[in-house]
């Protein structure tokens, strides 16, 4: 029996960005080849749960070396949608200021069960299972059309 989602994506339209790059960008830090989001489909503030996006393009700085000729998203860079997602949630839900960052304390159950590639759109989902102002926890998840491709728990703590 596969893994179930975190939340239902049948109640969200995945096409829709609700919250997009400009906005994200206001809250979180990263930039350039490291941002691993296009926007936010859906963030349940009161619940604190959070669907991202990515349209994965054959031009992301991995592709070329990542396999040659069979290009794979690597897992860390999967991870690293998940944690972006996770600090968007984090800092929006606290009210945090410009100078927190939440950086990775750690990781926890994570399984990789397919494979992304150039031309996926990789939905991401983080749900909160604990958060405090110095640390969070959440469960995390990203597939891709209607397959669980990775799940795992993260930790994050304001640096």
């Amino acid at each position: 029996m596969p893994p179930r989602f975190l939340v239902d994506l049948d109640k969200l339209d995945l096409n829709r960005i609700e919250i997009p790059m400009e906005e994200v960008r206001k809250v979180n830090a990263q930039r350039f080849e490291m941002e691993q989001l296009d926007g936010i489909v859906h963030f349940n503030r009161a619940e604190r749960w959070i669907v991202g996006m990515k349209n994965v393009r054959n031009d992301e700085f991995w592709v070329r070396g990542h396999i040659p000729g069979r290009p794979l998203m690597p897992g860390v860079v999967i991870v690293e949608a998940a944690a972006q997602l996770c600090t968007y949630c984090f800092r929006v839900a606290l009210s945090l200021g410009d100078d927190i960052f939440l950086g990775f304390a750690g990781l926890n159950n994570v399984k990789f069960r397919g494979i992304v590639v150039p031309g996926d759109k990789l939905i991401v989902i983080a749900k909160n299972m604990d958060m405090r102002p110095r640390r969070a926890i959440f469960e995390t998840q990203a597939v891709v059309g209607d397959r669980l491709v990775y799940e795992g728990e993260i930790t994050g703590m304001p640096i």
